[in-house]
């Protein structure tokens, strides 16, 4: 099956469906890790939207439709990602790795040196993902009531404006 979908920055109007998108996949990945809290089931809407105006966001669309999303947040040469989720009708088409190769090339544009995410250190998928995309397994800790990984990733190649076209 074909999967036709753009990536682009998201805007504020985006707010209302990256917050639905967030909400259907991180219920999922909580089921999965067999916990009832986290911190991406209590955001808002108005969380979203401060985070679209301060931050990097960007959102993957299908027939009108964001169907992914993920977040950047820079700080000095590092860069946090979070919030990268993919409508599970539209997993494993792509989508997750065109948002993690966009991502990668604007923190090479800007010159980061690492960018570190966490996510359950035994979601095999995942975690392979991640592997994949060039991450590795740095920490594992449980304070939030899972194995979390924390998973860098080293940038040492910077791109210039015309490699972002």
């Amino acid at each position: 099956m074909d999967c036709l979908f753009v990536t682009r920055h998201a805007v504020a109007t985006d707010a209302p469906y990256i917050y639905t998108l967030l909400q259907n996949a991180f219920r999922e990945y909580a089921e999965t890790i067999g916990i009832s809290e986290l911190d991406a089931l209590k955001e808002t809407i108005s969380d979203i939207e401060y985070e679209i105006n301060n931050n990097t966001v960007y959102v993957a669309i299908i027939d009108g439709h964001i169907i992914g999303t993920i977040r950047v947040e820079i700080s000095g040469d590092e860069a946090y990602i979070s919030r990268f989720a993919v409508n599970s009708s539209h997993r494993n088409m792509g989508v997750g790795e065109s948002l993690i190769n966009l991502v990668d090339k604007y923190l090479k544009s800007k010159c980061i040196k690492r960018a570190f995410l966490y996510t359950a250190s035994h979601n095999i998928n995942l975690v392979r993902f991640y592997y994949s995309r060039g991450f590795y397994i740095d920490s594992v800790s449980h304070e939030r009531g899972y194995p979390r990984a924390r998973m860098v990733k080293e940038y040492s190649e910077v791109i210039t404006g015309k490699d972002l076209l």
